[in-house]
Parts: C-alpha cells; structure tokens; sequence
C-alpha cells in the first residue's frame, strides 16, 4: 500500500479547524492546533502551498492572526471573516511547561460555511489535518466533514485528535476517524480512543488494531520526552525522546505532526519519518511560542 500518492508538484497542504491566541500570562501568542500545523508544514518544506481555513473576527486579533499566517507563508484567502470574535485560550503552564487550556465559546472558528471555493481547494488537497475541538459546534463539524470527504481519495486525511475537555463527544470522534486515512494522538488520548472503539492490549496492540479497524495508512503517538511511536503501512517504529532544555510544550506534537505529513507525502521510511518528527518536535519545545522559525537543517 502507498503512503502517499507523492505528488510530483508541491504539495498542497491543508490546516482545517480553530484559529485562535494562546493567552499566557505574558501576553497573547497565535496558535490552534491546525493553524500551528499549517505554520510547521510551510516552515519545514518552504515549497509546499499551505492554506489555512477557519474563521477569524473582525477584529484586532483576527487581523494579526492574518498577518502571522501570512508571515510564515501561509495563504489566508480562506480564512472567513465573522461578526464572532477572534478565539482565545487562556494557557496555563506547569513547572514542567506542559500546558493547561481554557477555551472561549463561540468564536469564529465555530462557524465555518461550506462553499464552492471551499470545494474547489479540497478538490486539489494533497494533505488536510484536522482535529476535534474544532468540530465542537454543529456549523464547522458539517463544514469540517464535507472538506475532509471532497479531497481525493489518494490525499492524506490527518486526523490529529487533539482531545480537549469538554469539546468532543464518542461520536464525534469516530466520525472522524471514519474519515482519516493517518491518525495522530498522544499517550494520553491512545487510551480514550482505544476505550471508545473496544480495543484493548498493549499501545503497540492498539495502534496495529485502531490502524486495521479503520483502514489507516499511519498511526503515530507521541509520548512527550518518552518519545514516539509509528506505524505505516504495518511498520511499527518507537524512539525515545530527544533531551532538550524545555521552555514550552506548546506546538511540539502540531509539529510534529506536520513532520509527519511530508515525510509520508514524500514516501520516505517510518525509521526516517519517525527521526525527523521527534527532532522538529524537540526543537519546538525548546522555542517560546507555538510557531517558531525552523533551521534549515530541519526543513525538507
């Protein structure tokens, strides 16, 4: 089974979801799972064409959300404008720098509209990642949906789950799943998942199984300073952390992610792709902010 349908053009690569600021106690920093993502993917494959869709307020925010992603090479043309506001999540951060969040309600990410445009960017999608917080409401679920099912079927369809209490149901979840073709989750989000879909055993056992029962090209959890794990196309491969001085977490596993995607559009190794991943990841931790400039050594 291919990983990827390699592209031979760049890759057009999707964020898909919430747009919002991470409030910390210094003072805003933009951020959002997908958005994180989408700043990766244009960071770490300066060729690549990475749009953003989600939805911004009319307001200041949503002005510099623009700016950032326009700054880190990301195409805006399809991020909607609301009379809602710019999101926000007030991060709290342990002595360790793992990251607490609190989301504010109705914000523009949370009424995403399905449209022509939107239909004729899916159609040219080699890439999307989307998650579930940003399926909390009814409006961005359906629209969410409808994108991930117009890409072709040969494009990679990233579910990063990115669990947020209390912003996901069971059902929500195995929607998305049904939809993925690459799932990417955390130590903590594995058993969740494996709880909700009657799977049992070791992660290694889980991830072969969740991978089986949802007919998925790649599976990857990430485990903080423990490492990773990955498995494509049945390949099953585990690293440990990097040790890096961390400043803060935030971003690392949306960097990884994208780490992620372009190694499988590009069909390299799981040993190669899990390599890459863990080090893009490490480095970010070691960065204030969740959309940091990459070396070169790092990008592809």
């Amino acid at each position: 089974m291919s990983t990827a349908k390699s592209p031979t053009h760049p890759p057009v690569i999707v964020g898909l979801g919430e747009v919002l600021w991470d409030v910390f106690p210094t003072g805003p920093r933009f951020g959002g799972a997908p958005a994180n993502f989408a700043c990766a993917s244009a960071g770490l494959s300066p060729a690549a064409k990475v749009s953003m869709v989600s939805g911004v307020g009319r307001d200041e925010l949503g002005r510099q959300a623009r700016r950032e992603l326009q700054d880190r090479s990301v195409e805006t043309t399809y991020l909607a404008e609301s009379d809602r506001p710019t999101g926000t999540v007030h991060v709290e951060l342990d002595d360790a720098g793992h990251a607490d969040y609190r989301f504010a309600d109705n914000t523009a990410w949370d009424c995403l509209t399905w449209s022509a445009v939107l239909n004729d960017l899916a159609a040219a999608t080699d890439a999307v990642c989307f998650g579930t917080l940003g399926q909390r409401s009814d409006a961005s679920r359906l629209t969410i949906q409808q994108f991930v099912k117009s890409v072709p079927n040969a494009s990679l369809r990233i579910l990063d789950i990115n669990l947020r209490p209390p912003f996901f149901t069971g059902d929500v979840i195995l929607e998305s799943l049904a939809l993925a073709n690459v799932l990417k989750l955390n130590d903590e989000e594995l058993p969740v998942v494996a709880r909700l879909c009657g799977v049992s055993g070791t992660d290694a056992q889980i991830v072969r199984t969740l991978s089986e029962t949802f007919g998925l090209r790649a599976v990857a959890v990430t485990a903080g300073a423990a490492g990773a794990m990955l498995l494509v196309d049945g390949e099953l491969r585990e690293l440990p952390g990097v040790t890096v001085s961390v400043v803060d977490t935030v971003g690392a596993g949306d960097a990884f992610t994208a780490a992620t995607t372009l190694g499988l559009l590009a069909g390299r190794s799981a040993d190669d792709i899990l390599q890459h991943a863990v080090k893009v990841a490490a480095f970010v931790c070691t960065q204030r902010g969740a959309t940091p400039a990459f070396p070169v050594e790092l990008q592809v």
